[in-house]
């Protein structure tokens, strides 16, 4: 059953203005509240994200990061080539 990309929108407009609320009233640094409240952000947009590719075969240009987005960044900066160098001729 597919969900229709309008309510999935509206319920992550929803989970982005109690993360606003939440963090307007953070009691501490690591408030479960906002920690809750940040996570629907997550889950209310993967579930609009599935909504809108389901119905029109599209995405947005937002992606979600995690700790695991870390390493990546780490890995491309590794793999750059230097310009600088030549070819061995044997």
């Amino acid at each position: 059953m597919s969900i229709d990309p309008r309510a999935a929108l509206n319920a992550l407009t929803t989970a982005l203005e109690e993360h606003l609320v939440a963090a307007s009233a953070r009691r501490g640094e690591e408030d479960p509240i906002v920690e809750a409240a940040f996570l629907a952000i997550i889950d209310a947009f993967e579930v609009y994200e599935e909504a809108l590719f389901d119905a029109f075969d599209e995405v947005t240009p937002l992606v979600i990061y995690g700790d695991d987005d870390s390493d990546i960044d780490d890995q491309d900066s590794d793999e750059s080539v230097d310009d600088d160098l030549e070819p061995i001729d044997d």
